[in-house]
């Protein structure tokens, strides 16, 4: 399906007794086939499952990640990378990885310079918006409108989509912005 729409391969799910690890074939024939993939890492696994999507699968993203500060030699591995995180504030809350907006690593990570992302992981189960996920961080976390749409604009940066249109579209919007 890689010409009929479908633009990146994701593993998602509990990362507890289903490490990444397991799937190095998909991934290998994913990568092989010039198709982008992204893992859900570091929510309820520490950062050996971020280790694990990045060296053992090759991920190009990261979902959640929010215990990526837990290792800061990885932590600096995946920013001198640029390695976008796929950063799910209302989701991690629920699902208790941090105990709240303002203790999620979030803006730790933008402080340091990470590749944030914005994302609602699951839109129905979480009964979010990427709109209401900026307000929270902006209401919870003390993210200024400015740093928002950094954090906007890096969405567009880190998109799954060829490279000419990717800067057309990143242009677009941050002359609207």
């Amino acid at each position: 399906y890689k010409h009929t729409g479908v633009v990146a391969f994701d593993l998602a799910g509990a990362e507890v007794d289903h490490p990444a690890r397991d799937h190095v074939e998909a991934f290998r024939l994913i990568r092989s086939n010039n198709v982008n993939c992204t893992l859900h890492a570091g929510e309820a696994y520490g950062p050996e499952s971020i280790h694990q999507a990045l060296h053992d699968c090759g991920a190009h993203r990261i979902g959640h990640g929010c215990r990526l500060g837990e290792d800061g030699e990885l932590l600096n591995y995946v920013n001198d990378h640029r390695i976008p995180l796929e950063v799910c504030p209302r989701s991690n809350v629920q699902t208790k990885a941090v105990s709240s907006i303002s203790a999620h690593p979030v803006r730790l990570y933008f402080e340091l310079g990470l590749r944030i992302t914005v994302n609602t992981d699951n839109r129905l189960m979480t009964d979010t918006t990427v709109s209401d996920e900026l307000m929270l961080l902006h209401e919870e976390a003390g993210f200024s409108v400015e740093e928002l749409a950094q954090v906007v604009l890096t969405g567009f940066k880190s998109a799954f989509m060829p490279f000419r249109q990717r800067r057309k579209l990143y242009e677009e919007a941050r002359a609207e912005i």
